[in-house]
């Protein structure tokens, strides 16, 4: 019956959030779903009337095929908004957004301390210049753009310890890609309005409140620009705001937990990038048993491509691969789940270059079996893309997905977020999958014409030797945080102006050029703050950020010409 089903409906799409996390979601319910179907939910069906498919619906196990052709209607819609694929990034913003991510702009750099009360840079909220523009424009202020406009500083207190979790041994020095700055220490007090912690799913409100007590301003400036690395600074903060429906409050609460979640929690840029593949190797030469395990998960995971990135789809877009038959449960450490996790997030992110600001992900689900489930790694995915890594998904495809998932899609339901839940599908064929990717660019693992496999390249002895120049990577952090300084101090003055001033065209420029200068020294500053990773030394990631999906070919891809329009990416409904 389902073999018919699938010939039936060749690519199907359903209402599912994040990558791994939904796969690794569906296996974990998969056995609490067989016990419903094999007990008292099964006897009340079967004692009913009605057709086995109505009976299905009234339990709450929906029909694929009623759902299929609601999500190939909403596809066909998608495709024809392709013209706004871009809305809401920098250079495409409505006056409003640009409103909002000015308003995000001040509320943030008073977090970090880049406005001192009562030195004269604030916005002027009466009529929106600042002291040196001469402007009349009225900008009309909401109540919670006064609130987060004109908040009294308050001295915070120091933090007990920046890097908690056995980090005390560890040099501090490249924390992040800033040094510290000089910057007061006065922010704002709470900002919240009580819609903002009623609609507070993972609890970023208290993380919030917790960053702002436990951490300096300078170490939140300078976990957010290390978190910038090559993108535009406003791409960054608009990531937030679209994730947040242009609330600036709800959006500053989310950043600054990020922030946070970054630095004491997961210690994304002093550790997991720092230490890299190459650390990991190391450690499983050292003594402390609980380090050498969890290294020796993590790189197992590597070694046998439980996850990859490879190729572009047809928007252009880099490709993960995850290949859901090699998880088993208990085999690796949940410390080492995690830690792959955001490992892979943060190398896909280096591969993302504009207009291209999404990845699209890939389940591969060939020989999939209740074995394969767990769901400790579930809570942590899906928090790591909906809370602390914000519109980064373009696509999921579910490849070869058994007959379980009919059951298990309704458990999975509540949990997601609808508009996350519209970009996964379903694909059964190779034809299915052409919908998504070029067959010359599938592998022939899954079918397609691509003469490639997946092999792990080890860690060099001296392939991370320039993170020991300190040097070099000292005079890169001063150049970085000069044009740090000056994006802000443009940023300022941009905020200060008002939306008729003839200078705002010019600021705007300014700061696009500084942001390319930005990019330009990350690029610099990289091989001495990040340990080289397997897509380094398989040619993938090249010197000064050139990026070439396809190793060994003799161009890199051009995407921003050669990728088909991307459909439609964000809804005015999107809460995350």
């Amino acid at each position: 019956m389902f073999d018919a089903f699938w010939r039936k409906h060749r690519v199907s799409r359903l209402s599912i959030g994040g990558p791994t996390l939904f796969i690794i979601a569906l296996c974990s319910c998969a056995s609490f779903v067989l016990v419903l179907r094999s007990s008292s939910l099964e006897k009340g069906l079967a004692s009913s009337g009605t057709p086995a498919i109505e009976r299905a619906e009234q339990r709450g196990f929906a029909d694929f095929n009623s759902l299929i052709e609601i999500s190939m209607s909403k596809s066909k819609t998608a495709a024809t908004m392709s013209a706004e694929a871009l809305a809401g990034r920098p250079g495409t913003l409505t006056p409003d957004q640009e409103v909002k991510l000015f308003y995000l702009w001040q509320a943030t750099l008073k977090v970090f301390g880049v406005y001192a009360q009562g030195d004269g840079s604030e916005l002027n909220v009466t009529n929106g210049a600042g002291e040196n523009d001469g402007a009349s424009e009225t900008v009309t202020q909401t109540p919670q753009q006064e609130r987060l406009l004109d908040n009294p500083g308050i001295e915070k207190k120091k933090r007990v310890s920046f890097f908690g979790r056995r980090r005390q041994q560890k040099d501090s020095e490249t924390q992040s890609a800033l040094p510290p700055t000089d910057a007061t220490t006065h922010v704002p007090p709470t900002l919240l309005s009580s819609s903002v912690e009623e609609n507070d799913k993972y609890g970023q409100t208290k993380e919030f409140q917790q960053a702002l007590a436990s951490q300096t301003p300078e170490d939140l400036r300078a976990a957010f620009w290390s978190m910038v690395k090559h993108d535009h600074p406003d791409g960054l903060l608009l990531r937030f705001l679209r994730a947040r429906k242009w609330d600036v409050e709800r959006a500053l609460v989310m950043l600054v937990s990020t922030m946070h979640w970054r630095g004491q929690e997961m210690h994304v840029d002093d550790d997991v990038i720092k230490e890299g593949e190459g650390g990991a190797l190391q450690a499983t030469q050292g003594p402390d048993i609980e380090v050498k395990k969890e290294a020796e998960d993590f790189l197992a995971q590597l070694r046998i491509g439980k996850s990859y990135i490879h190729g572009l789809d047809k928007h252009g877009r880099p490709v993960c691969v995850t290949r859901v038959r090699l998880h088993r449960q208990g085999e690796q450490s949940e410390k080492s789940l995690e830690r792959f996790t955001v490992y892979l997030i943060e190398t896909a992110r280096l591969l993302l270059n504009p207009p291209v600001d999404t990845a699209a992900l890939l389940f591969d689900m060939t020989n999939f079996s209740l074995a394969n489930m767990d769901y400790a790694p579930v809570r942590f995915m899906i928090k790591c893309f909906e809370a602390n890594y914000p519109e980064s998904l373009g696509v999921v495809v579910v490849h070869k997905a058994p007959w379980v998932f009919q059951g298990i899609w309704t458990i999975i339901k509540g949990w997601l977020d609808p508009v996350v839940a519209a970009k996964v599908h379903f694909t059964r064929s190779l034809e299915d999958l052409e919908e998504f990717i070029p067959r010359d660019r599938i592998a022939k693992d899954l079918g397609g014409d691509e003469d490639w496999s997946y092999n792990y390249v080890e860690p060099a002895p001296d392939e991370n030797s320039l993170m020991l120049d300190e040097a070099v990577r000292n005079t890169l952090l001063a150049d970085r945080e000069k044009i740090v300084r000056e994006f802000e101090a443009t940023t300022r003055k941009w905020i200060a102006l008002s939306t008729g001033a003839v200078e705002k065209a010019d600021v705007l420029v300014k700061r696009n050029e500084l942001a390319e200068r930005l990019r330009k020294n990350y690029w610099q500053l990289d091989p001495y703050i990040r340990a080289r990773t397997i897509y380094d030394r398989i040619g993938m990631i090249c010197g000064g950020g050139e990026i070439k999906f396809y190793p060994g070919e003799m161009a890199v891809e051009k995407r921003t010409t050669e990728a088909e329009p991307i459909g439609h990416e964000t809804s005015p409904d999107d809460v995350d």
